[in-house]
């Protein structure tokens, strides 16, 4: 007995073919990148990145002996999306991504004045942002009306890769909550009203579980896939809530740090927590709920400064290993170099998308080595500051798991760790896909409980604060947050300039 996981990510798909007590048999991986056609458009295509991707994979796993008694597929995606497709799921332009995406800002200023901030709040647990999915079929209507005009329906990646699958247009709770505000999260459903005019609920998919059956491999699907016709596949989820169950965060007060190309953190609870500095949404389990914050650049600022430190290798680990060598020539604090690594805007706390990139600080003495350090720590005090939200929400945090390719960069995971005062249990997961996997199983009952005796659960390692270096990373910190305070007027302005020009 095996089941499929399936992940597709910011620059990556991954699939992993696991046994029915949790053993990883086989990985396999695709390799694809982002567009950015404009100043705040991050796009992937359809075909090309996602169904490509996840058949590549499918059908490299479908090769191993044990995939003969595969009894049930998970796919995840990177959300949430927003897809346009037509009836035969047709996809009608590029895929507009998650929060890194800022191109609907006029659109979330008008809505918010449409319905009323309170009542946005009201409604579904969180203000507009750049994270919100809504506004960005607004922008489809505004800036690419026939687009908008044929789009049968408006999905996300994962709901249009299961359908794809299937044939069944079907959309987990846990992602339909960030599609605000046409979500409602205490009633749990869609609630359009007040946007008819934009999009007719009869444009989103019904709404299911993660962990239900949403339909079977069709033929096309099978041919394309190598996977057996009739084989069951779940609804699915996001990519991040996927990391958290194969992770082992699914327990009240435990909170899942995902280190992967942007931050995202999720807190799990069994009560609909609302705050205007955190995203609220339903979890994959039926009555489990979230909070949730993320930072717009974590990983994807590394891989940043390794290709303008021009250290890039073949192999990402040769990469990323050349990088922190050189940063570990400067001393915590990189020698008073402080680094925004907004090179995509910023999202929690600041949900500020106009914030940009600085390094400030530098003198004739600094050294390549103390850039380096200072963007990795600087990436490290974004996801502090990310999760000090918690505590300023006073919202307990009394579990933290990373997961993610960025921790096995020390000093990103040792400045979170020292500026905020949590350790961590760095688990060693294969990732969203594992989560996918494991969703798959409970779905279809081969697992019943996911208490701490589970076999799925990951091995872990701790990082505990530096007491060390404590006072110098957390004195940064304070002046990383002033650093973005002093220069966020300035990046507004550029970018108001920037837009009346185009």
């Amino acid at each position: 007995m095996t089941f499929l996981g399936i992940d597709v990510g910011t620059f990556e798909t991954k699939g992993v073919l696991v046994g029915a007590d949790g053993d990883v048999l086989a990985i396999a991986r695709r390799r694809h990148g982002i567009s950015t056609p404009h100043p705040g458009h991050v796009e992937h295509d359809p075909e090309s990145d996602w169904w490509a991707g996840l058949t590549g994979v499918a059908r490299e796993l479908m090769q191993h002996p044990g995939a003969g008694e595969i009894q049930a597929v998970g796919v995840s995606a990177i959300g949430p999306c927003v897809v346009a497709v037509t009836e035969d799921l047709a996809p009608l332009r590029p895929a507009i991504l998650y929060g890194v995406d800022t191109r609907a800002t006029r659109q979330i200023a008008a809505w918010t004045e449409r319905l009323g901030e309170d009542e946005v709040f009201r409604r579904c647990g969180n203000p507009l942002t750049s994270q919100s999915a809504g506004p960005k079929i607004g922008w489809l209507r505004e800036e690419e009306p026939d687009v908008w005009e044929r789009a049968r329906w408006f999905m996300t990646s994962q709901s249009w890769l299961v359908a794809r699958l299937t044939g069944e247009v079907v959309m987990d709770h846990a992602t339909a909550g960030y599609f605000h505000p046409l979500y409602d999260l205490r009633s749990r459903g869609w609630d359009v009203s007040g946007f008819e005019d934009v999009v007719a609920q009869e444009r989103l998919p019904r709404l299911g579980w993660t962990t239900d059956v949403a339909g079977r491999v069709h033929e096309a699907a099978a041919a394309a896939t190598g996977l057996p016709v009739g084989t069951p596949v779940i609804v699915g989820t996001t990519d991040a809530p996927a990391e958290a169950v194969g992770a082992g965060v699914v327990s009240d007060g435990s909170l899942m740090a995902m280190y992967g190309s942007s931050g995202y953190f999720i807190r799990v609870g069994s009560s609909p927590l609302t705050h205007r500095d955190l995203w609220a949404a339903p979890f994959v389990l039926e009555d489990t709920y979230v909070l949730a914050a993320g930072t717009a650049t974590l990983g994807t600022a590394t891989r940043w400064l390794a290709d303008l430190l021009a250290l890039t290798e073949a192999e990402d680990t040769v990469t990323f290993g050349r990088l922190l060598e050189l940063a570990g020539d400067s001393p915590p604090g990189a020698r008073g170099v402080l680094a925004l690594p907004h090179l995509a805007g910023e999202r929690t706390p600041f949900q500020d998308p106009t914030s940009r990139a600085a390094v400030a600080g530098m003198g004739l003495e600094h050294t390549r080595a103390d850039v380096a350090r200072a963007v990795l720590e600087g990436t490290g005090h974004a996801v502090a500051e990310a999760l000090l939200t918690y505590e300023r929400a006073g919202v307990p945090v009394e579990r933290v798991v990373a997961i993610g390719g960025a921790t096995k960069n020390d000093i990103i995971t040792h400045t979170v760790a020292t500026v905020t005062g949590l350790s961590q249990e760095v688990a060693d997961s294969p990732g969203a896909a594992y989560g996918d996997a494991l969703l798959a199983a409970v779905g279809t009952g081969a697992v019943t409980d996911l208490g701490p005796d589970c076999s799925w659960w990951p091995q872990r390692h701790a990082v505990r604060p530096d007491a060390e270096h404590a006072a110098r990373l957390r004195a940064d910190h304070l002046a990383w947050v002033e650093l973005y305070r002093a220069l966020a007027p300035w990046a507004r302005a550029r970018s108001a300039a920037a837009g009346e020009e185009r």
